[in-house]
């Protein structure tokens, strides 16, 4: 009875570690960012338009744009190329990183949700 019910907190505590792990980790996210800046600006706000702002956007649509460019349903050349190589691991890490960030630029735009 001791074995299994230690067998069983065994298998709960790896369960719970993993989807932490899942989760995404900002600090990693962050080493991982370093390249994103050349484009995205080193705080996800970039001073060219024609780059998008990663930063405070919502995780899950940072995470789901960034698998799409790794696996192909989103075309750009140069982003399927910085993600080939990632994790799915060190996606989720890059989009909790960029979405911890203050909105910057994005918290300045009207809103009709603020009142007008």
């Amino acid at each position: 009875m001791n074995r299994t019910f230690s067998l069983i907190a065994l298998a709960a505590t790896l369960a719970v570690s993993s989807l932490a792990q899942a989760a995404g980790n900002a600090d990693a996210g962050k080493a991982l960012a370093v390249p994103c800046a050349a484009c995205h600006g080193p705080d996800g706000n970039p001073t060219d338009p024609q780059y998008p702002r990663l930063s405070g956007q919502y995780r899950d649509y940072l995470q789901e744009a960034m698998s799409q460019y790794k696996n192909g349903k989103r075309r750009n050349a140069i982003m399927a190329g910085f993600m080939q190589p990632l994790t799915e691991q060190n996606i989720a890490d890059l989009a909790v990183y960029f979405a911890t960030l203050p909105g910057g630029k994005l918290d300045d735009l009207s809103h009709p949700a603020k009142g007008q």
